[in-house]
């Protein structure tokens, strides 16, 4: 395993539509190791392969929370191959976001308060899951990542135009 570079706004790659996994291979089991690994390194509860620069329709995801006490909750590692939303709730809930391809930035974003997923593990079968709560708002944000949709995208033209100006000056700053 390793911990793979987490890509930054406004790098354009996170733009990118990435590319259906044909086959489960060593490969894309490799990677997933790796992600779990830069995810919980960076800490986050989802990444998609397109964040360590791997256009594929792949995201790992781990919701499990520390404990009330303080302790360790026990890890919950997913893995979703080329998943898909195939029907969303009316009803929407409003969460407080975050990525790690846009650091510490966080904002109120309002999506579907229930989804229902389809996607393959790395045994190659497929399932369908109901979301709701938080996985339904995890599962929703890592998908966009793979169609090179934002979080930031959801918010007003002011607020994107804002942090889209804030991370690239850091970027050309960086660059010096």
């Amino acid at each position: 395993m390793a911990i793979r570079e987490i890509i930054i706004l406004p790098d354009k790659q996170l733009r990118l539509v990435s590319k259906p996994i044909q086959k489960v291979t060593a490969e894309i089991r490799q990677l997933a190791d790796d992600m779990f690994e830069t995810m919980y390194d960076a800490p986050g509860i989802g990444l998609a392969a397109i964040q360590v620069a791997q256009p594929l329709r792949l995201i790992t995801m781990d919701l499990a929370k520390k404990s009330e006490e303080g302790g360790e909750a026990t890890p919950q590692p997913r893995v979703f191959i080329n998943p898909e939303i195939i029907s969303s709730s009316e009803e929407t809930s409003v969460y407080e976001e975050g990525c790690l391809s846009i650091p510490e930035y966080y904002e109120e974003v309002e999506r579907p308060a229930k989804v229902r997923v389809r996607f393959t593990d790395l045994d190659g079968k497929v399932h369908e899951e109901d979301a709701e709560g938080l996985y339904a708002t995890c599962i929703q944000h890592e998908i966009d990542h793979l169609n090179g949709v934002l979080f930031v995208d959801y918010l007003s033209k002011l607020k994107r135009d804002r942090v889209l100006k804030k991370f690239t000056k850091a970027a050309k700053r960086a660059e010096e």
